[in-house]
């Protein structure tokens, strides 16, 4: 069976991953490349940067690479921050400084008018080329401070309509829900439908 790799150096997500996509077993595509490698996100879209990141990736490696971008889309904000919901506040922003900028910019605004969207796009490639794209997503708003101590990124601040943030769901509440599962389900019935076969 081949290996399936990763375009990450997150634990959190690999992991998060990994549990929906068992029994299909992943890896980091680090664990096999140099680690310092970068692959410099200039596209303008999650579906662009996911492409290239696997493209590029996938010429380094013997099997398939698995890759993704993913952001939050605030609708007040004219789907900001977007794909640059991971250095927002800056370069090597931390999640903290990303969502501490996050309410500054929605000061005033109230709860009802602060729609938003966690989206993914994974990019399933092998030998430099894309093969196909998935895509998920997960509607909420953004709450007017942050909580819950699971998750990473905006979690604390994405409300749910049950009233909780992503960060206070466990991992398997937020595994049935989460805009990666919904994109790695897609992926999972592609590889079911039409990689039955692959080697």
């Amino acid at each position: 069976m081949n290996k399936f790799f990763v375009a990450t150096k997150n634990k959190g997500k690999l992991k998060e991953i990994a549990e929906i996509l068992e029994p299909i077993e992943v890896f980091s595509v680090f664990d096999i490349i140099d680690d310092n490698i970068e692959v410099d996100e200039s596209g303008s879209t999650f579906e662009e940067n996911a492409k290239l990141k696997g493209e590029i990736l996938s010429k380094l490696v013997k099997g398939y690479v698995i890759a993704d971008d993913s952001g939050l889309e605030v609708y007040a904000l004219n789907g900001a921050p977007g794909v640059f919901s991971a250095r927002f506040a800056g370069d090597n922003a931390t999640d903290e400084e990303n969502n501490k900028l996050l309410l500054d910019k929605l000061e005033g605004i109230p709860l009802e008018k602060r729609g938003a969207r966690f989206v993914c796009v994974i990019a399933l490639c092998n030998n430099g080329k894309t093969i196909a794209t998935f895509r998920g997503e997960c509607e909420g708003r953004i709450a007017l401070e942050m909580k819950g101590n699971n998750g990473f990124g905006y979690d604390p601040l994405f409300l749910l309509p049950d009233g909780r943030t992503m960060a206070e769901l466990n991992t398997k509440e937020k595994n049935e829900i989460s805009h990666r599962r919904k994109a790695l389900e897609y992926l999972k019935c592609y590889l079911n439908n039409e990689l039955q076969n692959y080697s």
